[in-house]
């Protein structure tokens, strides 16, 4: 019996059936003709569910998206990179609502059904006359979103896209931006995801809410968690499938689907922290519950010990216990095993003999694997993230100059 969804070579947010896109360069911080302003549209109005960064300093976009979002309804979104509208006041708002009137004039919707998100530099009024001109210069179509992924990108260097297809002949797709700023927590970076499937509104957020936590939740790449993250899903029903609602098959089957997707792009965002240079993959099992291994994971993954030492391709062991110690799990350091790469280190918390020149060799791969066994239950986890690289800092000391 078939368990994985297709994914979909070259798809992207705009595969489900009825989803538009596209993107145009309004010069908010770029130049150079880069992309950065784009809308999504459905051809019909959607049910809609969105999770929010948990910072307490929201973004202007947040505010108003999450407060549009209370009906679960949604027909498009308008996107902007280079300035994230947060930290603008009453400015900031009015500017945010103002996006979504322009974009929903632009393309026929009811301004209440436009979402907003923004990303860039914190502080940083909208240039208003740049987007108004931008908005009006983009054109949708079923194959501009890929324009949409690169238009969202920020340090990142690469853009982010995905489309899977379930069994019940529905489709999913999605975009990310991500690479600096990274450790989710109940939300995330920006993701926007499409489905032709007829979900039903309360288990769309259920669904939602369920992939995050074990995607977007799972990632780390600096610690840092943005003032304007969010993850948006979209269902507009275009499939010809019956409704999907909790309990049945065919959620089981969207799940299934969202989660695939969901869980690519966060790998992908992982893969392109600022400054990686390799990616790492902590497995963790044995734990007393599946909540222990998630904060074990997380905790080992964000370390800045650990990923220095991935960076330098130092088998320093140590760091991943010490780590794990602290995650506030439930832990016994006698039971621990540990391996790196596939080389077992650690045997019921004791090291053990191994080959210093393979392990360093494992460690200088692109990507980094470690499992840690806890040896108390049934638990387990998975998280993903990066090195910490010489790059990262000088990426970071002059965003802004």
């Amino acid at each position: 019996m078939k368990t994985e969804p297709d994914f979909i070579p070259s798809g992207g947010i705009t595969s489900p059936r009825g989803f538009l896109a596209g993107a145009a360069s309004a010069g908010i911080k770029y130049t150079g003709g880069r992309l950065d302003l784009g809308i999504l549209g459905s051809e019909i109005s959607c049910t809609a569910a969105a999770v929010f960064t948990t910072n307490k300093v929201k973004a202007a976009p947040v505010v108003l998206s999450r407060q549009r979002l209370l009906k679960g309804r949604a027909s498009a979104l308008v996107v902007n990179s280079g300035s994230a509208n947060a930290c603008t006041g009453t400015r900031g708002m009015a500017n945010a609502e103002e996006m979504a009137a322009m974009a929903a004039r632009h393309i026929g919707v009811a301004p209440e059904e436009v979402l907003v998100a923004s990303t860039g530099v914190i502080g940083l009024p909208l240039p208003m006359e740049r987007i108004r001109a931008g908005i009006a210069g983009v054109k949708l179509s079923a194959e501009g979103g890929h324009d949409l992924a690169r238009a969202i990108m920020t340090t990142d260097t690469v853009p982010k896209e995905v489309a899977v297809r379930g069994e019940d002949g529905f489709t999913v797709g999605g975009i990310a931006k991500g690479s600096g700023m990274i450790h989710p927590d109940m939300a995330t970076l920006l993701c926007f995801l499409t489905t032709d499937a007829a979900v039903e509104i309360g288990f769309l957020r259920e669904a939602l809410r369920a992939a995050v936590d074990v995607s977007f939740n799972m990632v780390s790449v600096d610690g840092d968690t943005s003032t304007n993250d969010m993850v948006l899903l979209m269902a507009n029903g275009r499939s010809g499938g019956g409704p999907v609602s909790k309990g049945g098959r065919a959620a089981a089957n969207f799940q299934r689907a969202l989660n695939h997707a969901c869980i690519y792009l966060a790998r992908a965002i992982a893969r392109d922290g600022e400054g990686a240079t390799k990616f790492i993959e902590v497995r963790v099992s044995g734990a007393a519950s599946p909540a222990d291994a998630r904060r074990v994971a997380r905790t080992i993954v964000s370390s800045p010990l650990v990923k220095a030492a991935v960076h330098g391709s130092d088998p320093n062991w140590g760091r991943v216990l010490a780590a794990a110690g602290r995650s506030g799990a439930e832990l016994d350091a006698d039971r621990l095993d540990l391996h790196i790469g596939g080389v077992r280190l650690v045997k019921g918390g004791r090291p053990v003999s191994f080959n210093k020149e393979e392990v360093v060799g494992r460690l200088d791969a692109a990507e980094v694997v470690m499992t840690l066994d806890l040896n108390l239950g049934g638990g387990a986890a998975t998280a993903w993230g990066c090195d910490l690289s010489e790059e990262y800092v000088t990426i970071n000391s002059d965003y802004t100059t």
